[in-house]
């Protein structure tokens, strides 16, 4: 799949321009800056340049982006194999981690990093970390529903009174993460029951911003998104927004899913320890502090880091555990696919 390197001012180097590429046995061109690094960046591009220009600010050490998605890279990594150019590799959801991990492709990650970040908020395996966060939300019409209307779960989208009534954006990495969840909470059987009333009851929509536009306009009275799409209009005009409330399942409902972010250095890294210094830096105080203060309203997952006060704090979301080295994607696309949803 064809990629992009976009260069940032200051942080962000042109690989083939200054750093100079040579190609590796197979035919991929691979970085040859001694002290640069190349991130496969499936994170919002925003958040990816904020992380890149502190780490650079503060370590001197240079970065190339190259943004994409996360299945794309995912995929590309595992056809890239050895030769891969990629030092580092973040994600927007833990599935296309784990078949990175499945794969055999990344490095342990120093136990420093993993000491930064609480259990929950990685594998168990330690080949890669969490980052970052977000909380699946039910975004309803505040116009139209009120709070005693609301379903007590997500499995209650199930049922016949919801059909026509809600949406989702069910192709995207987002909401299959989210399947994968539900999957690893409920079994297979449970998991098919409910897609099949998802391409019943739901309206499908391209991106979770989307699917939260058709709530405001109206359309439909709630959709299944995550929690930052909301924050984020309603830090900028809240024209996409203004009619929505969101509502947190809680009591340990899948629906009320937290999903890791994940960062891993590639086994393949010919600058390992400054693509290992790059993870430490984000998951440690510097990292996680603009997770706090910038504008992606994701969770900060650090050991002791503070969220955006603007959040539900983490803690009160009771969301239900999952072990995020668990989520099977390849499953979730054979089971979404079977149900005609992608």
């Amino acid at each position: 799949m064809k990629n992009f390197i976009k260069p940032l001012s200051g942080a962000l180097v042109f690989a083939a321009a200054i750093c100079g590429t040579a190609l590796t046995t197979s035919g991929t061109a691979r970085a040859q800056d001694s002290e640069g690094i190349v991130v496969y960046n499936a994170q919002h591009e925003s958040l990816g340049r904020e992380w890149i220009d502190a780490f650079t600010k503060e370590t001197g050490i240079k970065v190339t982006l190259r943004q994409g998605s996360d299945m794309q890279f995912a995929n590309q990594i595992i056809q890239e194999g050895d030769a891969s150019p990629a030092d580092v590799f973040l994600t927007e959801n833990s599935p296309a981690m784990t078949l990175v991990a499945n794969a055999g492709l990344f490095a342990p990650l120093d136990k420093a990093t993993l000491e930064q970040v609480p259990a929950e908020y990685r594998p168990s395996n330690g080949l890669w970390t969490g980052v970052a966060a977000r909380s699946t939300v039910f975004a309803y019409d505040k116009t139209k529903l009120t709070e005693d209307k609301l379903p007590k779960s997500m499995l209650d989208l199930a049922k016949p009174e919801w059909k026509g009534r809600w949406g989702a954006s069910p192709a995207g990495a987002d909401f299959q993460a989210i399947v994968s969840a539900l999957l690893a909470l409920k079994g297979e059987d449970e998991t098919v029951k409910w897609l099949k009333a998802l391409k019943e009851n739901a309206t499908p929509y391209k991106g979770n911003s989307v699917a939260m536009k058709a709530v405001n306009a109206g359309e439909i009275e709630g959709a299944v998104i995550y929690h930052y799409y909301w924050f984020g209009d309603q830090a900028k005009t809240g024209e996409n927004s203004k009619n929505v409330a969101l509502h947190y399942f809680k009591n340990q409902d899948p629906g009320a899913f937290v999903s890791i972010s994940g960062g891993g250095v590639l086994k393949s890294s010919q600058h390992m320890k400054e693509a290992q210094a790059f993870l430490k830096f984000i998951t440690g105080k510097g990292g996680q502090d603009i997770l706090k203060n910038g504008t992606s309203y994701e969770y900060a997952v650090g050991k002791d880091a503070v969220s955006n006060p603007k959040l539900v704090p983490l803690k009160d979301l009771d969301a239900p555990k999952v072990d995020a080295g668990s989520l099977n994607s390849k499953k979730v696309t054979e089971l979404m696919t079977a149900a005609g949803l992608i």
